[in-house]
């Protein structure tokens, strides 16, 4: 979906903004973190998905997915993050497939971006893919479009350093912020997957951001059905991004 049909419908998703008030407020603390970047998580904190779906024939496909909430499973039960649905659709797809999760609730880019190289030193081999969901913090923070595109680009650096291809799952501003906080800090992902030919799905929540039945009580992590429609949206274009040569 581009970008700009995705600006658009937005607009009609008041909820993002209303979640975004009360994380603002301090209401959802458990997500939040103090202004300084964490000292990077110890290796023990790198661990497979659990998922049900065993993992088939075929060599095997190794996935870092670093982010924030949204891929640690904030909300929900072990088994149930984001990363662990796209590897059961990987599998159900006969891909072996193993995704390790990195996912660290509270993370900004600039967090992100200091443990970055540490996550990738400590995986078993380097990984066929990586995936970034990075800059909802960003967002709730009103950090500089600037900054979280810097951080950003630091870390798409050391992947192409590594000869390592990305995928990234975009996020997007609220209209509430403005439009030139808007316009600056959703063009950062389509800009870096253009730049670093890395696959792109842009909007990680859409088509469930707004949605009651699809969010948690704080409006803005999904919940479990709620991951699922994003999975099914975001599997196939993992898939994909696999497919590429190295």
């Amino acid at each position: 979906m581009e970008t700009n049909i995705l600006e658009r419908k937005m607009r009609r998703w008041p909820l993002y903004g209303g979640g975004l008030a009360l994380l603002q407020a301090g209401l959802l603390a458990g997500c939040d973190r103090t202004a300084e970047p964490p000292a990077p998580p110890p290796a023990t904190n790198l661990v497979a998905t659990v998922a049900a779906t065993p993992a088939p024939q075929g060599p095997q496909r190794l996935i870092l997915a670093f982010g924030d909430s949204l891929y640690a499973g904030y909300g929900l039960d072990r088994g149930q993050s984001l990363p662990d649905a796209v590897q059961a659709r990987l599998r159900k797809d006969g891909i072996n497939a193993t995704i390790v999760n990195a996912g660290v609730s509270g993370d900004t880019s600039a967090a992100g971006r200091q443990r970055f190289a540490f996550a990738l030193d400590n995986m078993t081999r380097k990984p066929d893919l990586i995936l970034i969901g990075l800059g909802g913090n960003d967002v709730l923070r009103q950090i500089s479009p600037e900054e979280t595109r810097a951080n950003m680009t630091a870390m798409m650096d050391e992947a192409k350093r590594r000869a390592i291809p990305v995928m990234l799952t975009g996020m997007m501003a609220p209209p509430n912020l403005g439009p030139d906080y808007t316009r600056a800090f959703n063009a950062i992902w389509p800009d870096l997957a253009k730049r670093y030919d890395a696959a792109l799905y842009p909007f990680i929540l859409d088509g469930v951001i707004g949605d009651g039945r699809l969010m948690q009580a704080d409006r803005v992590h999904p919940n479990r059905t709620g991951v699922d429609r994003i999975a099914a949206r975001v599997a196939p274009v993992v898939e994909s991004a696999l497919g590429r040569p190295r």
